[in-house]
């Protein structure tokens, strides 16, 4: 395990249980015990959790992990969605991404199509985000026109959240948005655990001619703090072949069409 998968790893586990000595994270994580005080250090220097004697207790940030900590978790699946999401978009088409490590991947996977690279200076695709890390990332691609919302930028995800977010896109229209969520459930639809990112995800749903939620199977049959859109507002969900057949069925039954990559 690498340390970036190491120490995502070790906040999910403080996530879980509140308070983990380094006995129990050498044994879980498979790290000696220098290793593992090294990184619990580092992620105290970082305001990620509390240094204790002999372990740490976690911090309320530590259940909504920086971006940077969740990219190494499920990152081949995402690989899959993402590339399955960059094929149903067509050139011109006009895309809504909201931040998220999945998003990501989709944005990346966006820009390097072949058909779009060919462009040239030509204007191919228009992507509209509130991620700053997506927009930063694909600003310097000529074909691409980059459209940021306004708002507050949250340093875990890089999200611009907040009523200056709102007022541009309230003027706009999206023919389809990658929707990254922290959770989705077939009864009650999309979550996630900031309500401001909710809010603004909420928005970029309601300008949208076709909403796709993108989720490896991690996120299925959850709930979180915020409700972005109910299960009826989701026009496809985007998962890994990994997830639970049953839950898969539970989709389609509510009506939610499913594909599994």
């Amino acid at each position: 395990m690498d340390r970036h998968a190491r120490l995502s790893a070790l906040l999910d586990l403080l996530g879980e249980r509140g308070k983990v000595t380094v006995e129990e994270i050498s044994t879980a994580l498979g790290a000696s015990a220098a290793t593992v005080r090294r990184d619990l250090d580092h992620l105290a220097e970082q305001q990620l959790l509390t240094r204790t004697r002999g372990g740490a207790v976690a911090q309320n940030i530590a259940y909504d992990l920086p971006l940077r900590y969740k990219a190494a978790r499920n990152a081949r699946e995402k690989g899959r969605i993402a590339r399955a999401a960059a094929a149903m978009v067509a050139q011109g088409s006009v895309v809504g991404v909201n931040g998220g490590t999945t998003t990501t991947e989709i944005a990346r996977a966006l820009v390097s199509r072949a058909d779009l690279a060919d462009a040239g200076e030509r204007t191919s695709l228009t992507i509209v985000t509130n991620a700053l890390n997506i927009a930063n990332e694909l600003v310097v691609r000529p074909q691409v026109k980059i459209v940021v919302t306004g708002g507050v930028a949250r340093p875990q995800s890089f999200e611009l959240t907040g009523p200056l977010g709102t007022h541009l896109l309230e003027e706009i229209t999206l023919d389809v948005v990658f929707l990254g969520v922290d959770a989705v459930d077939p009864a009650r639809g999309a979550f996630a655990h900031n309500e401001g990112e909710a809010s603004i995800n909420r928005l970029m749903t309601e300008r949208a001619q076709r909403v796709v939620v993108v989720a490896d199977g991690s996120k299925l049959g959850r709930t979180a703090f915020a409700h972005i859109c109910p299960a009826e507002a989701i026009d496809m969900l985007l998962t890994d072949s990994a997830a639970p057949a049953e839950l898969l069925e539970r989709f389609e039954a509510a009506g939610v069409p499913v594909k599994a990559v």
